[in-house]
């Protein structure tokens, strides 16, 4: 029975879930870029982009890049058909994005003058998070050059699962934005390290089941 059809119906939703997820961050970035091109007012909420723009536009561009090329980069039909493209994407498109993206979040957190709710503990957890990015992304790379594919494909995983943390930040912190306003230090810090800690969660499960995967004995299609 051939099961190649819904296969493919699943990754592409997959890849498409992916994408609505970088949604809301992505249209808040062409928002922010639009203000710094349009050379708009100051205010207390976009001084720090207006006077140094570079980090921030670097930012905005390496997550679009990471964020859209990476959601098909993890689906296994797409890969095996278009294995080219996987490697072409991967080493000129994803991993100078990734690093970008996580270079630029570790300048903006020592560089910019941020809100009392985003220093502390709350710069420390950006601290963690674009380290480990970097540090995945490397071993991902090192990974490949040793054709230890199943470890890069993982490496990769987790370093995409940081980076999206920003589309389900919009989850953990919006509905109680809506309800209960601007939240106090705490509530930040958790409302911001929920979404990463869900999408490192999530990255480790999607891992363990392509493991598994990985370990069953082939089947022939009928």
């Amino acid at each position: 029975m051939d099961t190649s059809q819904p296969r493919r119906r699943r990754e592409w939703m997959i890849a498409a879930g992916l994408i609505l997820l970088a949604l809301v961050p992505s249209i808040a970035g062409a928002f922010r870029i639009g203000e710094i091109a349009s050379g708009a007012p100051e205010t207390d909420a976009n001084a720090r982009f207006m006077q140094m723009p570079l980090p921030v536009v670097l930012h905005i561009a390496g997550a679009l890049v990471y964020s859209i090329v990476g959601a098909f980069q993890f689906l296994p039909g797409l890969r095996r058909r278009h294995n080219e493209w996987h490697r072409f994407a991967g080493r000129y498109l994803l991993v100078p994005a990734g690093i970008t993206v996580g270079a630029t979040g570790l300048w903006m957190t020592a560089a910019y003058d941020v809100p009392p709710t985003d220093t502390g503990a709350v710069a420390f957890s950006r601290y963690v998070v674009g380290g480990l990015m970097l540090a995945f992304i490397a071993l991902g790379v090192a990974a490949v050059a040793r054709r230890d594919y199943f470890a890069h494909g993982s490496w990769m995983i987790r370093a995409y699962a940081l980076a999206m943390g920003a589309g389900t930040q919009v989850l953990t912190s919006g509905p109680a934005l809506i309800f209960f306003g601007e939240p106090d230090a705490m509530f930040r810090l958790i409302q911001m390290d929920a979404g990463w800690i869900i999408n490192a969660l999530f990255a480790e499960w999607v891992i363990a089941r392509r493991r598994r995967a990985a370990r069953r004995p082939a089947t022939i299609s009928v």
